[in-house]
């Protein structure tokens, strides 16, 4: 039984692993932080350094989900999701022979395996992988994201937003995706989540509106410094730079303010005011996140009459509607997002002995539904980050 499988295996592996070379010299951050140190400080405190499958709980915890449910290894499912998490990772796909091989413990699975457990992506979406693309296909299919998107320059090739640069130690090529159209290269990977069965929950660049780059927010305003720590001829060379921290809806920052709150009494109704200034919904990007609005109800004489809590977010289901993530999801509620550059009026009980309400906006990272379904341990997912609040006389 064990030959028939080996020989199935080798004969029916008809989905070759797509090899992307990238030189040793060049896989680590590292290597970049000689010449490049204040960049690469910046980058080693973003989420983009923390989305290897080691690094970030709910990610981990993902994959082992989907692994549990699809019945597929968890080694598949973390090459499916290397797309965007680890788009330098030397295979892009795996096959059901590679399941064969895994559950029987074959040699034939160890190319994958050792791709997986290749020390050089433990630092995920380093250097190597925004600075080493040469094209980017927009014309492909709207399935096709991050590694399956792009085409790579020769590694010791880096791909820049200056045409001028001049290195000693890597040839340079400037591409616009690097300065004047950077949401072409954002929505590699920033561009539509679909669950396995291909619900798309969240697709952040079919809702965005306006031309606004999503760089001004995310890496902050231009600032006059140098990109290379080293000089040319004595003098170092001053530009115009960003932060590569890459600030998102982890940002306690960021979030404070990115909504605006307003609550108005219609015909002796109560409603809250959401609105939203952002080129794309909030929450966007993975489908887990919701808004929360703390409501605390007090009497003409200050004491507190009531408290309760608004929770706002989408439920995804799979079979037989049981509570799923939306990467398992075969279908959703309705969004519950505030659309960009618009907004949402959410109706708000009022309570008859009630004089005024203090109205708190909150944003968590994940609702309490997907935070038991993953067993996240840390906290961090559920707290809530502060937006915005109000108060008024009822």
């Amino acid at each position: 039984m064990r030959v028939l499988v080996i020989f199935l295996v080798m004969v029916l592996a008809g989905k070759a692993a797509e090899i992307v070379e990238v030189g040793k010299e060049f896989q680590s951050s590292k290597s970049c932080k000689a010449c490049h140190k204040r960049i690469v400080d910046e980058w080693s405190n973003s989420w983009h350094a923390n989305s290897h499958f080691s690094k970030d709980e709910y990610f981990r915890k993902s994959v082992e989900y989907v692994s549990k449910k699809s019945r597929k290894t968890v080694g598949s499912v973390q090459v499916e999701c290397a797309t965007c998490h680890n788009p330098r990772m030397q295979v892009s796909e795996t096959s059901p022979q590679y399941e064969v091989a895994s559950i029987w413990g074959l040699s034939t699975a160890k190319e994958i395996d050792d791709a997986i457990t290749d020390p050089s992506l433990s630092e995920g979406i380093n250097c190597v992988v925004c600075h080493n693309i040469d094209k980017i296909h927009d014309e492909y299919d709207d399935t096709k994201r991050g590694m399956d998107r792009v085409e790579w320059t020769p590694s010791g090739t880096m791909t820049g937003p200056y045409a001028d640069a001049i290195s000693p130690y890597h040839k340079t090529v400037h591409h616009d995706f690097m300065d004047k159209t950077p949401n072409r290269l954002c929505f590699v990977c920033h561009a539509n989540d679909r669950s396995l069965d291909g619900l798309v929950f969240t697709n952040m660049q079919d809702e965005y509106v306006g031309d606004q780059s999503c760089v001004e927010c995310h890496m902050g305003p231009k600032r006059e410094d140098v990109a290379a720590t080293y000089s040319i001829g004595g003098e170092k060379k001053f530009r115009q730079v960003r932060h590569h921290g890459f600030a998102g809806a982890h940002s306690k920052e960021l979030i404070k303010g990115a909504l605006s709150l307003k609550l108005e009494l219609d015909k002796d109704e109560l409603f809250a005011v959401l609105h939203n200034p952002q080129p794309h919904s909030v929450p966007s990007g993975f489908g887990g996140r919701e808004l929360v609005l703390d409501l605390l109800y007090k009497d003409s004489s200050g004491v507190i009459v009531e408290q309760t809590s608004v929770h706002l977010h989408s439920k995804y289901m799979r079979k037989r509607d049981k509570p799923s993530i939306p990467h398992m999801a075969l279908k959703q509620t309705q969004s519950m997002s505030v659309p960009p550059k618009s907004q949402k009026r959410v109706a708000l009980k009022k309570p008859k002995n009630a004089a005024s309400v203090d109205v708190t906006l909150s944003y968590r990272l994940a609702t309490d539904e997907i935070i038991d379904l993953l067993d996240l341990d840390s906290e961090y997912w559920g707290e809530k980050v502060f937006i915005a609040k109000e108060s008024r006389a009822l």
